[in-house]
């Protein structure tokens, strides 16, 4: 789970304004594992995109790096 936590969070600061902000939570049940991203109230938007691009663009990014260790991932953003 510390490699997908790390995808996560390399993802993430890459593209807000306050790297420093990001934080990434995440609980781990067999082979499922919830991920929390958490950044800056004002790189929500730059996290989230239009119409929601951006987190589809993460979470399809981050299924495809748990696959690589047998895992499921869901990647909630938390407001």
């Amino acid at each position: 789970m510390a490699e997908l936590k790390k995808t996560l969070s390399d993802i993430a600061k890459s593209i807000v304004d306050n790297p420093d902000a990001v934080i990434v939570t995440g609980d781990e049940e067999g082979d499922d594992v919830c991920l929390t991203l958490s950044v800056a109230s004002d790189d929500i938007g730059k996290v989230i995109g239009k119409q929601g691009k951006i987190a589809k663009s993460i979470r399809m990014v981050m299924k495809s790096a748990a696959n690589l260790y047998g895992k499921h991932v869901t990647v909630d953003i938390d407001d």
